[in-house]
């Protein structure tokens, strides 16, 4: 894995932590820190969008963002995970692995121009 793709794997925990908040916050520290992880998370996303295909590396981050959602939401907040919510998590984690996997990182030349 690129430093491009480790990239889009932290924004999306970032995302996690942001969608969390939304939810959440209910105080100004906690508003605080929702803000920040969203910079955080869109900065990483467009950032690693200077040297993968948008759409591909957009679609990796809400993927994995949404799977992490789901489970910390089973994790943390309790709420209930039933066999068909692991289920199409599965598949959408499929599907971000294999977009990932038949996606090629720009090179610096093309990159730059």
């Amino acid at each position: 894995m690129t430093f491009e793709w480790i990239k889009v794997v932290i924004a999306a925990v970032f995302e996690v932590f942001w969608v969390i908040g939304l939810k959440h916050a209910d105080d100004l520290g906690t508003w605080l820190g929702t803000a920040i992880a969203v910079i955080i998370s869109f900065y990483l996303l467009i950032k690693s969008g200077e040297k993968l295909p948008v759409g591909t590396a957009y679609a990796v981050f809400v993927g994995l963002g949404t799977a992490g959602t789901v489970l910390s939401d089973v994790l943390l907040f309790e709420e209930q995970l039933e066999p068909i919510k692991l289920i199409l998590i599965g598949i959408l984690l499929v599907g971000v692995i294999g977009l990932k996997k038949v996606t090629e990182e720009k090179s610096k030349e093309g990159a730059e121009g």
